[in-house]
């Protein structure tokens, strides 16, 4: 058993990255759903589907993004932050800007799971997840 599922979430999708799998396929959660949904709405994969019909051993397959041409993927790094021995919150006047806004920071908010940007117009902050760029 491991505890922290979205460690496990983020190494999951880095490993598949790196051996260059076309697909990779993680136990579901909605904190999990919420990060893919981010994911694919910003580009970093190409694809997912939720297979919910298992009951309580749900998945989550991701298709990852590739470019065509150099082959390179879409997503080069992918960092947890905030983690269970020490979680990291930000208020909304001090949210991090990844790469000088080139990637994302997913936070976990009282609104739900977004973007910096996305709660940098809302003007709220909450608990800073990972980077992904």
């Amino acid at each position: 058993m491991y505890t922290d599922p979205i460690a496990d979430y983020l190494t999951r999708v880095r490993n598949a990255v790196m051996a260059r799998h076309r697909m990779v396929e993680i136990p579901s959660s909605n904190l999990k759903k919420a990060i893919t949904k981010i994911l694919f709405e910003k580009g970093y994969i190409l694809n997912y589907k939720f297979d919910d019909n298992n009951g309580p051993k749900s998945n989550i397959k991701i298709a990852l993004k590739y470019d065509s041409v150099t082959k390179q993927p879409a997503i080069t790094t992918l960092e947890r932050i905030s983690k269970p021995g020490l979680r990291k919150y930000k208020g909304a006047d001090e949210l991090p800007r990844v790469l000088n806004g080139l990637g994302i920071a997913v936070l976990s908010t009282s609104k739900g799971v977004m973007t910096d940007k996305e709660a940098r117009n809302l003007n709220v902050g909450g608990e800073v997840l990972c980077y992904v760029y």
